[in-house]
């Protein structure tokens, strides 16, 4: 089996992965957002955090679809070097959310953990969408 084939399904498993950890922190919010606030707060610092925390986990959502998209489009899904970049990001992701999940880690470590480990392949997938649909138009 060739190094892209092997790739192809890793970087499913791992984007799968990353996927069901991220719904996971979604239903069970509640403890990671009592970590982030003081031992003594109101209802609005609460509702505050909550707020925070579920804009950060809908926009990695949202990046999961742009993702997701462009992969099974048949985009990125043999560009070795995009699969490397989202196994190892989404890899990376996984693991730092499952201590972010069980440590109850501060929230504001999730919005570094979105921004290199779902934005930065997100965004690299745009540009790959942009470049074969892009010379696509211009050679027809």
């Amino acid at each position: 089996m060739s190094a892209v084939n092997s790739l192809v399904p890793a970087r499913f498993l791992t984007i799968i992965a990353h996927l069901v950890i991220v719904i996971t922190i979604f239903w069970s919010r509640e403890n990671n957002i009592k970590a982030c606030l003081p031992l003594e707060y109101t209802q609005e610092q609460y509702e505050e955090e909550d707020r925070k925390l579920v804009v950060a986990l809908a926009v990695t959502l949202g990046l999961f679809g742009v993702e997701l998209a462009g992969f099974f489009s048949g985009v990125s899904m043999f560009n070795c070097s995009q699969g490397l970049l989202s196994t190892g990001v989404h890899a990376s992701a996984s693991v730092a959310l499952l201590f972010f999940l069980f440590e109850q880690w501060d929230c504001d470590i999730y919005w570094w953990i979105l921004a290199v480990c779902s934005v930065l392949p997100a965004f690299v997938e745009i540009l790959l969408f942009i470049a074969v649909f892009g010379m696509k138009k211009k050679h027809l």
